[in-house]
Protein backbone atom coordinates (compact mmCIF):
# COMPACT_ATOMS: atom_id res chain seq x y z
CA UNK A 1 0.00 0.00 0.00
CA UNK A 2 1.43 3.34 -1.06
CA UNK A 3 1.64 5.98 1.64
CA UNK A 4 2.00 8.69 -1.00
CA UNK A 5 0.01 8.79 -4.22
CA UNK A 6 0.65 11.23 -7.04
CA UNK A 7 -1.91 12.37 -9.61
CA UNK A 8 -2.35 14.99 -12.30
CA UNK A 9 0.18 13.87 -14.85
CA UNK A 10 -0.56 13.60 -18.54
CA UNK A 11 0.28 14.76 -22.04
CA UNK A 12 0.59 18.49 -22.61
CA UNK A 13 1.91 20.66 -25.41
CA UNK A 14 4.99 22.83 -24.94
CA UNK A 15 4.04 26.02 -23.15
CA UNK A 16 1.15 24.33 -21.42
CA UNK A 17 0.44 23.78 -17.73
CA UNK A 18 -0.24 20.90 -15.38
CA UNK A 19 -0.91 20.68 -11.67
CA UNK A 20 0.36 17.64 -9.85
CA UNK A 21 -1.01 16.51 -6.51
CA UNK A 22 0.44 14.16 -3.91
CA UNK A 23 -1.87 12.81 -1.25
CA UNK A 24 -0.22 11.47 1.89
CA UNK A 25 -1.84 8.80 4.01
CA UNK A 26 -2.75 9.34 7.64
CA UNK A 27 0.33 7.31 8.55
CA UNK A 28 2.47 10.26 7.54
CA UNK A 29 1.61 13.08 9.92
CA UNK A 30 4.88 14.28 11.38
CA UNK A 31 7.71 14.93 8.96
CA UNK A 32 10.39 17.50 8.18
CA UNK A 33 9.83 18.16 4.50
CA UNK A 34 8.13 16.93 1.37
CA UNK A 35 9.17 17.32 -2.21
CA UNK A 36 8.87 16.57 -5.90
CA UNK A 37 11.44 14.59 -7.83
CA UNK A 38 11.55 13.45 -11.43
CA UNK A 39 13.31 10.89 -13.55
CA UNK A 40 13.54 11.14 -17.31
CA UNK A 41 14.38 8.13 -19.49
CA UNK A 42 18.06 7.34 -19.30
CA UNK A 43 18.70 9.93 -16.61
CA UNK A 44 19.12 9.86 -12.88
CA UNK A 45 16.36 11.01 -10.59
CA UNK A 46 16.65 14.67 -9.64
CA UNK A 47 15.03 16.87 -7.06
CA UNK A 48 12.65 19.39 -8.59
CA UNK A 49 11.30 21.25 -5.59
CA UNK A 50 11.10 20.66 -1.86
CA UNK A 51 9.26 22.42 0.96
CA UNK A 52 9.52 22.21 4.73
CA UNK A 53 6.37 21.39 6.65
CA UNK A 54 6.71 23.76 9.57
CA UNK A 55 7.76 27.03 7.96
CA UNK A 56 7.21 26.54 4.24
CA UNK A 57 10.79 27.17 3.17
CA UNK A 58 11.17 26.11 -0.45
CA UNK A 59 13.88 25.04 -2.84
CA UNK A 60 13.65 24.88 -6.63
CA UNK A 61 15.99 23.26 -9.09
CA UNK A 62 17.38 25.95 -11.34
CA UNK A 63 15.72 24.80 -14.56
CA UNK A 64 12.21 25.05 -13.07
CA UNK A 65 12.63 28.23 -11.07
CA UNK A 66 10.04 30.79 -12.15
CA UNK A 67 7.95 28.17 -13.94
CA UNK A 68 7.01 25.70 -11.18
CA UNK A 69 5.41 26.46 -7.83
CA UNK A 70 5.31 24.05 -4.92
CA UNK A 71 2.67 24.33 -2.22
CA UNK A 72 1.23 22.20 0.52
CA UNK A 73 -2.04 21.96 2.38
CA UNK A 74 -1.16 20.58 5.79
CA UNK A 75 -4.81 20.18 6.76
CA UNK A 76 -5.38 17.92 3.77
CA UNK A 77 -1.92 16.37 3.98
CA UNK A 78 -1.52 17.11 0.29
CA UNK A 79 1.35 18.49 -1.76
CA UNK A 80 0.98 20.30 -5.08
CA UNK A 81 3.22 21.28 -7.96
CA UNK A 82 1.92 23.87 -10.38
CA UNK A 83 3.90 23.56 -13.59
CA UNK A 84 3.67 26.35 -16.15
CA UNK A 85 5.50 27.02 -19.42
CA UNK A 86 6.26 23.35 -19.73
CA UNK A 87 9.10 22.29 -21.99
CA UNK A 88 9.88 18.94 -23.63
CA UNK A 89 12.80 18.66 -21.23
CA UNK A 90 10.29 18.45 -18.36
CA UNK A 91 9.11 15.08 -19.64
CA UNK A 92 9.66 12.55 -16.87
CA UNK A 93 8.01 10.45 -14.21
CA UNK A 94 7.35 12.72 -11.26
CA UNK A 95 7.52 11.38 -7.73
CA UNK A 96 6.75 12.89 -4.37
CA UNK A 97 8.66 11.96 -1.26
CA UNK A 98 8.57 12.68 2.44
CA UNK A 99 11.62 13.09 4.63
CA UNK A 100 10.91 12.35 8.27
CA UNK A 101 14.01 13.62 9.99
CA UNK A 102 15.33 17.14 9.73
CA UNK A 103 18.38 17.89 7.61
CA UNK A 104 20.22 21.17 7.35
CA UNK A 105 18.04 22.62 4.56
CA UNK A 106 15.30 21.50 2.17
CA UNK A 107 17.86 22.02 -0.57
CA UNK A 108 19.80 19.11 0.86
CA UNK A 109 16.69 16.93 0.64
CA UNK A 110 16.26 17.77 -3.03
CA UNK A 111 19.92 17.67 -4.01
CA UNK A 112 20.55 14.29 -2.37
CA UNK A 113 17.20 12.69 -3.29
CA UNK A 114 16.38 12.05 0.35
CA UNK A 115 13.09 10.47 1.30
CA UNK A 116 11.68 7.88 3.67
CA UNK A 117 8.44 7.40 1.74
CA UNK A 118 8.00 7.59 -2.01
CA UNK A 119 4.98 7.49 -4.26
CA UNK A 120 4.65 5.31 -7.38
CA UNK A 121 4.99 8.32 -9.68
CA UNK A 122 2.94 10.02 -12.37
CA UNK A 123 4.02 10.45 -15.98
CA UNK A 124 4.33 13.93 -17.44
CA UNK A 125 4.89 14.14 -21.18
CA UNK A 126 5.45 17.46 -22.91
CA UNK A 127 5.17 17.07 -26.65
CA UNK A 128 3.52 18.63 -29.66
Amino acid sequence: QWQLVESGGGLVQPGGSLRLSCAASEVILDYYAIGWFRQAPGKEREGVSCISKSDGITYYESSVKGRFTISRDNAKNTLYLQMNSLEPEDTAVYYCAVLLRRVSTVQVMCKLNLGNYWGPGTQVTVSS
